[in-house]
């Protein structure tokens, strides 16, 4: 039996969702129901690292760079412009994306002192775990509010803003069915 990628699609998100329901997930918890939706992952660029690896990488550059600001992990918002000051909580381990070739990325939970938290996706390339180098960061999202999704096209994932569409169509101002 072929099924079509939107299929597949539907039914890999299913079952995550499923699975996110049996272990007692909900929004103020590790989020693995919404990465499925929310960040690429494509078997034409399948990776050749482990989650593990990736995550591992980017734990210890962040620690580096930290070591080096008083134990803050220092960028800049490119939306706002704000110099934030974070400290990061967690690499989610469950999500490895290959975004392009030797590039890959996984999001990770920071907070600032004040508790606000910061949902940064990091981007490392390199072709082992041996030679990951970091290579950009941007933030997805910012307590909680997303500015930015993912789209897959011909196994190429690319940022969308919030409310645009895949094809880059103007999005409906007054959406029939309610959004989340």
């Amino acid at each position: 039996m072929t099924m079509t990628k939107p299929i597949q699609a539907a039914i890999v998100m299913f079952i995550c969702l499923g699975a996110c329901h049996l272990m007692g997930c909900d929004k103020n918890h590790e989020h693995p129901a919404e990465h499925p939706a929310e960040h690429p992952e494509s078997k034409k660029n399948a990776p050749s690292l482990t989650k593990d690896e990736l995550a591992d990488a980017i734990e210890a550059y962040v620690s580096e760079q930290a070591a080096k600001s008083n134990g803050y992990f220092i960028v800049k918002d490119d939306k706002t412009g704000e110099q934030l000051k974070l400290k990061l909580d967690k690499v989610h381990r469950k999500r490895l994306a290959s975004v392009g070739k030797d590039t890959y990325f996984a999001c990770a939970d920071f907070t600032t002192d004040a508790g606000k938290v910061y949902d940064l996706d990091v981007f490392m390339t390199g072709t082992t775990k041996d030679d990951l180098k970091f290579s950009e960061f941007s933030v997805h999202k910012v307590a909680g509010k997303e500015r930015y999704t993912w789209h897959e096209k011909d196994g190429v994932w690319t940022k969308k803003p919030i409310g645009e569409k895949a094809g880059g169509e103007h999005p409906k101002e007054h959406p029939s069915e309610p959004q989340e």
